[in-house]
């Protein structure tokens, strides 16, 4: 299976990129977990994006707040698929990392996730990697079974809660 690369812009971006991480492990996907600025350390982030496809890496998750020019700054540099997920910030409420990372020129495609979406970012991933992976493909069948079987547990809960009272008035 191909590995799930995973660059934040900044350590600060971790408790948002955790949920990718543990997304990831839970699908039992392998990946790595870096931390590349687009703007500190341009020639690592283009280093390791220029040799991701021999590494074997088949997907690139990049987590950027404020400017968030970490997805674009990837996605230049390599034909894999990006997925950016623009990270909250105190001064815009990510707002400015979400333009930033969705505004990309045409010819350099980032899929881009909601504001602090990092759990579907890796599931946009799997997604990705399960074109060509049965068993992967499997394994999201199942979790998308067992979401929508809780959502019915908690709609069978609301109903007992709500609709019996009514009909008892």
């Amino acid at each position: 299976m191909k590995k799930v690369a995973v660059i934040m812009g900044s350590d600060s971006d971790l408790p948002t990129v955790e949920k990718a991480i543990e997304t990831l492990d839970e699908l039992q996907i392998p990946r790595e977990v870096h931390v590349y600025s687009a703007h500190r350390t341009y020639e690592q982030v283009s280093e390791f994006t220029r040799g991701a496809r021999d590494n074997g890496f088949g997907v690139i998750i990049a987590a950027a707040g404020k400017a968030a020019h970490l997805a674009g700054a990837v996605a230049a540099q390599t034909t894999l698929p990006v997925i950016g997920i623009p990270v909250s910030s105190k001064t815009l409420d990510g707002i400015d990392a979400l333009l930033s990372t969705v505004q990309m020129p045409s010819g350099i495609p980032v899929a881009t996730v909601a504001i602090d979406g990092a759990a579907n970012a890796a599931l946009l991933a799997a997604e990705i990697l399960a074109v060509e992976d049965a068993d992967l493909a499997q394994k999201l069948e199942s979790a998308r079974s067992e979401a929508a079987k809780k959502v019915l547990e908690k709609n069978e809960s609301v109903q007992l809660r709500f609709n019996t009272r009514s009909s008892a008035q």
